[in-house]
């Protein structure tokens, strides 16, 4: 018999979270290690689903500040790299497992109604994107720093690993500016030095314990002396996508040398650019594959102008 789901849940005081959510992280306990579905057999059928896409699979980085993407990664798949996670330094990302089995689906819509409660509903926003994950990772292994453009809640399972979570205002608006203007849903890569101390959050978390992770917060990782599970759930609204079209349209105006708003000073103004950039943006992806195209196509006639020439 299928063990039941409805039962999960996380602990948050009340208070900590009316006035923090997705403003400063906090922390709070759940009982997700007590599930059958994250046991090593269970993980180890779900990682064998995971054979072309939907996952990310690294080595351990050398220290917090290395670039995200300059450690060996895309070697291995999730179940090759479960297998090496006694032996080696493995970091293993697989997204979306509720649409691999659907206990996963089960267990993220417990979850996520437990968020909504607490928070008094969706207030007005609606939701364009939830999606859970699961992070399975080797001892003494560390995630180099990096922001992630979505509200998160984090809960460990299995091992101990200290995160080193800063407040999302540790980020200057400038460097909001320059990832959302890309309008790519990706991991945003910064620099370590000269984060403000005074902003960082450490959690010792162990199983039983997890943390809040607000949108667009900076953040490196270190694993302890056992093998770390953790599960993830992230999600975006249609207000906190918006405020990333906001941040896109300050690039270019900062580009021409003024200095915008910044977000949530000039709510009126901040619909205003949301707006044009929703619109800008899908154009410009349009006219950069034409162009593309274009050249391609004339990279082609050119080298086979060169062969009859030949």
């Amino acid at each position: 018999m299928l063990q039941s789901y409805a039962r999960a849940c996380l602990e948050a005081d009340q208070g900590e979270f009316a006035t923090s959510f997705d403003r400063e992280p906090f922390g709070f306990t759940h009982n997700l290690h007590h599930l059958d579905l994250f046991e090593s057999d269970s993980l180890r059928a779900l990682a064998a689903k995971y054979v072309q896409r939907d996952y990310f699979v690294a080595s351990g980085a050398p220290e917090p500040g290395s670039a995200f993407y300059s450690v060996a990664h895309g070697r291995h798949t999730p179940s090759e790299a479960m297998e090496r996670l006694e032996t080696g330094s493995a970091r293993v990302l697989m997204k979306r497992p509720e649409n691999y089995d659907p206990r996963f689906r089960e267990l993220l819509e417990v979850l996520f109604r437990q968020i909504l409660d607490m928070r008094g509903g969706l207030r007005g926003e609606r939701v364009l994107r939830l999606d859970g994950s699961i992070l399975v990772s080797s001892a003494a292994t560390i995630t180099p720093f990096h922001f992630d453009p979505e509200i998160t809640f984090f809960f460990q399972v299995e091992g101990e690993k200290n995160y080193h979570l800063y407040s999302p205002s540790a980020i200057s608006e400038s460097e909001l500016e320059r990832f959302y203007v890309k309008g790519e849903l990706n991991i945003g890569e910064l620099g370590i030095d000269g984060r403000d101390p005074a902003r960082e959050y450490v959690f010792a978390l162990r199983p039983g314990i997890g943390m809040h992770q607000p949108q667009n917060s900076p953040h490196w990782v270190e694993t302890c002396r056992s093998r770390s599970v953790s599960y993830v759930f992230s999600f975006e609204t249609d207000a906190t996508r918006a405020a990333g079209w906001t941040r896109s349209f300050n690039h270019y105006l900062r580009k021409a040398g003024m200095n915008p708003a910044p977000l949530g000073t000039r709510p009126s103004f901040d619909a205003m650019k949301a707006e044009a950039m929703h619109l800008i943006v899908p154009a410009r992806k349009t006219i950069g594959r034409t162009l593309r195209g274009a050249r391609d196509r004339l990279a082609g006639r050119r080298q086979g102008q060169s062969c009859e020439l030949a």
